[in-house]
């Protein structure tokens, strides 16, 4: 029997295809399929609580659109009419395909023909019945979405009813360093955030960690606020996304992290309410 799929298992390799995992998700709330584009673990951030192993810098390969066709298929056939979630002892409030996600192990948006795969999928999905009764998500670091490859598939991902999960675990120039090894500033993200959102429907997904046992910071929590006066002004958010450590870092800082307790979450999410958005939160 195959290992038991859980939220704290998102494995890609656990089916054994190159392109295409299953992952329980604890935000989406069910099975949802992911779609790795960075095969060869490269992203351009190293986020410190980032769960995959030998991670590089650098961008995603090339694709083999006939292998990522020929994987999708097959596997969507065994999640709807194969065996797949016995073999995967996946409970029966979990059995439903909540979202194909393009995630990965590294940034997907790097890939160069991104627009390319992202029809690709969403033809895929369209075809087995799956979308539009599934999400369509990319989930981002936004980091190149001033590029013109990434805003086409961006246009696209909203043809097939799809969105955005945008990431910004701190608003800090500090933190953006110390968290994710980033040297793009707040600004140029606020920047691509602002046109993400006016190409597809947008979320804001944060990453809430204890890092050196400082705790979530009021420098943190200021800044991040005093960000989201800014993007209420400037554009419309579909939904902020807190969630905090679920999988083990697989970085030098692993030791350095701790998870944040839920209270501490959900008052933060109240503060963020109260500017007006609608915010979700996953511990």
């Amino acid at each position: 029997m195959a290992s038991k799929l859980s939220t704290s298992n998102h494995s890609s390799d656990i089916v054994g295809l190159k392109y295409v995992y299953p992952v329980l998700s604890r935000r989406a709330g069910g099975l949802s399929i992911g779609i790795n584009f960075n095969t060869n673990n490269a992203c351009n951030w190293r986020c410190v609580y980032c769960q995959v192993a030998n991670l590089k810098i650098g961008v995603a390969p090339e694709m083999d659109f006939n292998l990522l066709e020929a994987e999708l298929r097959s596997f969507l056939d065994d999640v709807l009419n194969g065996d797949f979630y016995d073999r995967f002892q996946i409970d029966d409030n979990n059995r439903v395909i909540k979202d194909i996600a393009i995630a990965g192990n590294g940034e997907p948006t790097s890939l160069n023909e991104f627009a390319k795969a992202v029809e690709l999928i969403g033809q895929i999905a369209t075809e087995t019945g799956v979308f539009p009764q599934s999400d369509y998500i990319l989930i981002t670091n936004g980091s190149l979405i001033h590029q013109a490859k990434v805003q086409q598939g961006l246009k696209i991902l909203k043809k097939y009813g799809g969105e955005v999960w945008f990431k910004m675990d701190s608003a800090t120039e500090e933190g953006r360093k110390a968290f994710n090894n980033s040297g793009q500033s707040s600004q140029a993200s606020l920047e691509n955030l602002i046109i993400s959102t006016k190409l597809c429907p947008t979320k804001l997904q944060t990453c809430l960690f204890d890092f050196d046992k400082q705790g979530l910071t009021a420098k943190e929590k200021q800044s991040y606020l005093n960000l989201l006066k800014k993007i209420k002004s400037s554009c419309t958010l579909q939904k902020i996304m807190l969630y905090t450590i679920a999988r083990p870092s697989q970085q030098p800082e692993a030791d350095r992290l701790g998870t944040l307790p839920a209270e501490t979450l959900q008052g933060f999410a109240d503060e963020i309410r109260l500017l007006g958005f609608n915010v979700s939160v996953s511990v």
